[in-house]
């Protein structure tokens, strides 16, 4: 896949390169408000949703096309580049028919082959050239993330990159969507040319986390950032937790460390990284087993059934004893491990019984 620089004219090589603005484009007061103050703090480039695809109706879904004469306007006043996320045929038509610079898809649109394909088409048929940003779908499927850009690639756009914004859980947990860092690393690997943006917005969904989020991503060599920056974050029609403002983000920005040195193996860092991220993912699993164990213990409750199943717990062990060897893990330790999650399921149905 020979790519070309996504770079617009006049915008700095130097990492990151920032994409900055509202999760929505709400009024056009607020959208210049923010753009102007943005524009003091050196970004070039803006970002603002037009169309809102939330996940439930009754949401704010964006102003729609009248929005984009404001970002027009935010072009012409400021000199900032403009972009917005595009997810039909129509809006790639009427974002590239308001002269728009930039364009992304997001989690949702990358998600499904059918909407990828038809905005492929659309960018073929406008005659786009880019760039295009696609984000990681919702799942953690990497081949779906990489289908997303062949089909944009085969409608003859070379100025792609990706967002990595996370991925969808319905647990309890830290981040509103899971980095899983390993992922976009494997698509570096496998797409070694491709310019990753992190999202640490999305992934966060706290503005108090858009800091450390976008330290792990430079220090993983992503080429930018793409980042939610609203005049009044309290007042913001969607998402308002996870917005800053230009203030703050300048402030983040100035306190981020660039690390340039090249090297042919991961970085320690690197891997510390990837060792977290698996960590905030058992801790996520075990907590997801936690719950299924007192939905047991509740059913063993209503049917009068003791707590402990000893044929259960043998089994238990011996296959996981199994599984571990063919893996390549050594089996006592396995088994230890097992025997302190059993010990805390127990733990957790006597809880309920006991209610």
């Amino acid at each position: 896949m020979e790519l070309e620089s996504i770079l617009l004219p006049g915008v700095s090589e130097q990492r990151p390169l920032i994409i900055a603005g509202p999760c929505s484009a709400e009024t056009e007061e607020q959208v210049m408000t923010t753009a102007k103050e943005l524009a003091g703090k050196g970004i070039k480039i803006y970002r603002a949703g037009i169309w809102k695809p939330r996940t439930k109706p009754g949401g704010f879904e964006g102003v729609g096309k009248e929005g984009l004469a404001w970002l027009n306007r935010v072009k012409r006043e400021t000199g900032m580049y403009v972009s917005t996320e595009v997810a039909t045929r129509a809006h790639v038509q009427d974002a590239v028919a308001a002269g728009l610079d930039l364009l992304w898809i997001g989690a949702r649109t990358s998600a499904n082959p059918f909407a990828m394909q038809e905005i492929a088409d659309a960018l073929k048929e406008t005659g786009f050239q880019g760039p295009v940003l696609i984000k990681n779908p919702v799942n953690p499927d990497l081949d779906l993330w990489i289908g997303a850009i062949e089909r944009v690639y085969n409608a003859g756009i070379r100025k792609i990159g990706v967002i990595h914004r996370g991925f969808s859980s319905y647990d309890k947990k830290l981040y509103r969507n899971l980095p899983q860092w390993h992922i976009p690393i494997e698509l570096k690997r496998r797409l070694p040319h491709i310019p990753i943006f992190g999202d640490p917005s999305h992934i966060g969904g706290k503005r108090e986390l858009v800091a450390p989020l976008s330290q792990q991503a430079l220090d993983l060599n992503y080429e930018g950032l793409i980042i939610e920056s609203h005049c009044n974050p309290d007042a913001a029609w969607s998402d308002k937790d996870q917005q800053v403002t230009p203030d703050v983000l300048s402030y983040i920005l100035n306190t981020l460390v660039v690390r340039d040195t090249k090297q042919t193996t991961e970085s320690l860092n690197e891997l510390r990284q990837q060792i977290d991220e698996i960590d905030d993912s058992l801790l996520s699993t075990l907590a997801k087993r936690m719950r299924i164990s007192r939905e047991i213990g509740q059913y063993k409750k209503e049917h009068n059934m003791p707590v402990l199943q000893t044929s259960r717990y043998d089994e238990i062990l011996d296959k996981r004893s199994q599984q571990a060897i063919e893996v390549g893990v050594d089996a006592n330790f396995i088994k230890t491990v097992f025997e302190a999650i059993h010990e805390e399921s127990i733990r957790q149905q006597i809880d309920v019984l006991n209610q």
